[in-house]
């Protein structure tokens, strides 16, 4: 970038709104209002990089108009292709306005002009006066404009970096000797965004050749009796467009506005405008750093001073004692600890414990919360306990650091945590039940998590307790980090805090939790999920930490000789890429990967580039590559063969608990928002089983030991058994009451032969559309996953509705109630909100039908093995067996099991399996279960 003091930025409202919004659609930043935030969020993120990282003088942000410019008289037709955009993307505008303005930074716009017109003239203008101009837009168009001191400044995309586009970057994107020639190629070849048409037939390619020879549209044109072929015969028919799209591409350099450079310099921000809006939005990181780093708190060493903003978040200070703009000050809309009435009891003495526990012992409901000295339940040590039972009342009991005393105290609570009529109440209960465990003690009653109560009620968003709090009771409660410091290798745990200071802290969370649980039960009934929770989520919570807490075995030396051996392919499979590269690089750089594939080796003239410029290299382009070159292979070995060594071979081994030498890894029960558990520290719903290198990694999970075996037991196709309870088709129904290969049923239906005349390749693509219709898939996703024409690929889905006709109905009827209420729901009554379904862009909307579509059946199913793993744990429990279940994997279960006990608990675990939910139409649930002494041998 130039040294020019003087830098100009001007941004692409629209096009940055669009590009913001878009990069978060599948996960997208919900306030606890149920607003959607991405635009804002993505927005906020660019420009307040920009500004850290560029460092510019002067900027400005342009917008586009409603009112109808000198192209749409042109061409009525001009940008009518476009969707609708979505309804959260335009409510996010006046938002992303008042930030602007915040930031003290003039918005741009004018009636009969657009965006880039009003850019284009500012970035000249601003250029004749000695400023280095950055036009940030995604927009490639914007290349016409770009002079020696106007560049094209293009943000990185999901994490990616930027690009910075001069002349010659412009030109070689395009294949074009001069700027000037943008708009000529764009003449020639048209512009699918805006509607422009081109001249049919002529892509990007053949313009810029056009061009190498003729140098302008016009020449061309003129030119064209002489252009051989069917080309000449397209440019003479498309004269007229051409010279039309021409014009329409045309950024327009003369708008009536003007570059002042005071009006545009960069000033103190707004920060009280700021800390409003961002409040709003509930922009708790963002906004802490944004303002952190306002104009006036740059350069000053950051401390914290114990205070604490609306959020949680640590106040900044600067070095010379005052105060940096503090985030959030409308606190006073919440209650705190400081303004609200409280009794909090210190529990230390054998008077006040034996005062407590006579209280105690007279409740029916008791809020109960852990402090410790970390968040690994399996490695951290108790530092307290609070309790809770009436509003605004609390007591704590600290624990000695003592193992041996910690044990003698809670041996005297044995009475109050053995009494069966008490229900324990908590936020993330299973967190405190591993705690109990690992001391040797449990909670005998019934309990509530608060935390699944409002997953029950909300599924969607985040549900910590202090979010809970500030959302349901408007309470914002002490923050841990005002305790401990934030997180990061510097941060403190429980025990270095001082005691009062960790009474009022842990005995406010039992408080809070208890009244957050008056809250959720009148909302559970309210919202009908009172089932879902007392009968799914709730009861799961002791077997979830029973399975965690008992772990699985893994064969270490195992992953060793795996991972050496991986290490030796891995070697083999770069060397062979470089041979038939003709090349070294470096493999892993998906950036040189492509240079390589489709610069230097040519393996697709269309190869399709990434939002950040570079070549697209995944999975899916190598894939329809297989077959043009034997180098993709070994690329594929190469990828899938790293990811095995440092995903697991390298990386299990780190996860054995010095404890047990065994790995615990930790169940998620309030995370999807169809009911599906996942799990981390490992991840076990990504260990691969598609690919035989992959299914090894399943070797390394192990028995306890040699008279012990593993029982691997899974439902049987059981989304597709869901599919067809819920929409009742009697055709499907019938396959599974006669206990056929459905795939093979299905196959003989589609293609209209008998199930002995159905053959393998038959089979395969009825599996691939049996599978794919659940997921809402097309015609041309079916005919890119399975290698055949998208017209072959219509025809077996239309065939598959013909005969399937009540699946197509169950199809249209989830849309159609989703877009009626706003949600689907599983057979437990499990809802799943759909806040786009009535979105009038079009890609938005096809997202929210598609989730209507599978959401009921996989949620059903999650509910379905939730299920069968309370009535499982029940049935080990009353058999008195020693066999525990450790892992839960998507529709599979895993025990461990003595040698004497497997026959007796594998019909005990099959049965508890297909009785846990029965499906409607008298679908069968089938499972079945296999052993061995690991993982991949059971299964």
């Amino acid at each position: 970038m130039s040294d020019n003091n003087k830098k100009l930025f001007l941004l692409d409202a629209m096009a940055l709104v669009y590009r913001a919004y878009y990069a978060l659609i599948r996960s997208p930043r919900v306030t606890s209002l149920g607003r959607n935030t991405n635009a804002q969020f993505g927005f906020t993120n660019t420009l307040n990089d920009l500004i850290q990282k560029e460092k510019p003088t002067h900027m400005a942000v342009v917008w586009d108009t409603h009112a109808p410019t000198e192209r749409h008289t042109d061409f009525t037709d001009y940008k009518a292709n476009r969707q609708e955009a979505p309804e959260d993307l335009l409510d996010a505008i006046p938002d992303i306005k008042r930030i602007v303005k915040g930031f003290n930074i003039p918005c741009l716009e004018l009636d009969g002009y657009e965006a880039d017109d009003i850019v284009g003239t500012v970035a000249l203008d601003a250029a004749s006066k000695g400023y280095t101009v950055y036009m940030v837009t995604p927009d490639k168009d914007y290349g016409q404009v770009v002079r020696e001191n106007v560049f094209i400044y293009k943000p990185g995309y999901k994490g990616g970096t930027f690009e910075i586009l001069g002349e010659k970057e412009v030109c070689e994107k395009w294949g074009i000797q001069q700027v000037s020639q943008v708009i000529d190629i764009l003449g020639l070849m048209g512009d699918a965004v805006d509607n422009i048409p081109g001249i049919p037939g002529i892509g990007e390619k053949t313009a810029a050749k056009l061009l190498a020879e003729y140098h302008t549209l016009e020449e061309v044109l003129a030119n064209a009796d002489h252009i051989k072929g069917a080309l000449g015969e397209k440019v003479r028919n498309g004269k007229e467009s051409a010279i039309l799209s021409k014009k329409l591409a045309t950024i327009i350099t003369n708008v009536p506005v003007e570059f002042h450079e005071e009006d545009f310099k960069l000033k103190e921000w707004n920060k009280e405008e700021l800390n409003t809006i961002f409040n709003e939005l509930e922009f708790r990181t963002i906004g802490a750093r944004i303002l952190g780093n306002a104009p006036g708190a740059a350069g000053a060493a950051a401390t914290t001073t114990g205070q604490t903003d609306l959020f949680g978040n640590a106040v900044i200070t600067k070095d010379n004692g005052t105060t940096a703009p503090d985030l959030f000050t409308e606190a006073e809309q919440f209650n705190t600890i400081d303004n609200t009435p409280h009794n909090y009891h210190l529990v230390e003495t054998e008077a006040q414990l034996n005062e407590f526990l006579a209280a105690a012992a007279q409740q029916q409901e008791i809020c109960f919360d852990t402090e410790t000295t970390g968040t690994d339940a399996m490695l951290a040590e108790l530092v307290g306990l609070s309790f809770a039972w009436h509003k605004g009342e609390a007591y704590y009991i600290p624990c000695s650091t003592d193992a041996g005393e910690v044990k003698a105290l809670l041996e005297k609570l044995r009475p109050l945590f053995d009494n069966e009529h008490i229900i324990w109440i908590g936020q993330n209960l299973k967190y405190d039940l591993l705690m109990l465990k690992g001391y040797g003690f449990g909670l005998k009653g019934k309990h509530f998590d608060t935390m699944l109560a409002n997953y029950a009620i909300e599924p969607e968003g985040k549900r910590g307790m202090d979010m809970l709090a500030m959302k349901y009771l408007k309470y914002q409660p002490v923050s841990i980090e005002t305790l401990i410091g934030k997180k990061g290798k510097g941060q403190g745990n429980m025990r270095d805090v001082p005691l009062d200071k960790i009474k009022e802290y842990a005995a406010e969370d039992a408080d809070i939790t208890l009244q957050l649980k008056e809250v959720f039960t009148p909302l559970l009934s309210e919202t009908e999920a009172e089932d879902l929770f007392y009968q799914v989520e709730n009861p799961l919570v002791p077997v979830l930490a029973d399975m965690e807490f008992e772990g699985v075995g893994i064969d270490v030396n195992f992953l060793a000789d795996y991972s050496k051996e991986l290490g030796r392919e891995i070697k083999e499979a770069e060397a062979k890429v470089y041979q038939l590269a003709g090349v070294e690089f470096n493999l892993a750089s998906p950036k040189q990967l492509g240079e390589v594939l489709f610069e230097k080796m040519k393996l697709d003239e269309k190869a399709k580039k990434t939002k950040t410029g570079q070549y697209a290299t995944g999975e899916d382009v190598l894939q329809k590559l297989r077959s043009k070159h034997e180098i993709i292979d070994s690329i594929l070995v190469f990828r899938e063969y790293s990811k095995l060594k440092s995903t697991y071979a390298d990386s299990l081994p780190l996860m054995v608990n010095p404890k047990t030498g065994r790995i615990h890894t930790s169940f998620n029960q309030s995370v999807v928002v169809t009911g599906r558990l996942s799990s981390n520290n490992p991840n076990l719903q990504n260990i691969p089983i598609r690919t035989d290198r992959g299914r090894e990694i399943r070797k390394a999970f192990v028995s306890v030991n040699e008279d012990h075996v593993l029982l691997s037991a899974d439902y049987s196709q059981i989304e597709l058994r869901v599919v067809a309870a819920i929409s009742g088709d009697e055709s499907m129904i019938q396959a599974f009451r006669d206990n056929k290969d459905i795939h093979r049923a299905t196959a003989a239906k589609v293609y209209n032969v008998t199930e002995e005349e159905v053959t393998f390749e038959m089979r395969r693509n009825a599996k691939a559309v049996n599978f794919g219709i659940i997921y809402g898939q097309s015609a041309f996703g079916l005919a890119e996953n399975l290698g055949i024409s998208r017209s072959e690929a219509k025809e077996i889905i239309d065939n598959y509705f013909k005969q399937y006709a009540s699946i197509k109905q169950y199809m249209d009827d989830s849309i159609q109630f989703a877009k009626q209420h706003g949600y689907v729901q599983t057979l437990k009554g499990r809802r799943i909100k759909l806040a786009d379904i009535n979105s009038s862009n079009q890609t938005v909307r096809g997202f929210a039908e598609r989730v209507a579509i599978n959401a009921p059946i996989q949620g059903s199913a999650a509910d379905m093995i939730k299920l069968a793993m309370i009535r499982i744990d029940k049935m080990l429990k009353d058999a008195g067996v020693r066999a525990r279940m450790i892992l839960q994997v998507h529709d599979e279960l895993v025990f461990d099991v003595p040698h004497t006990e497997l026959e007796q608990v594998r019909a005990l675990v099959l049965e508890g399996m297909q009785q846990a939910m029965a499906l409607p139409n008298d679908v069968p649930v089938i499972a079945e279960a296999g052993s061995g002494h690991n993982w991949l041998d059971a299964h």
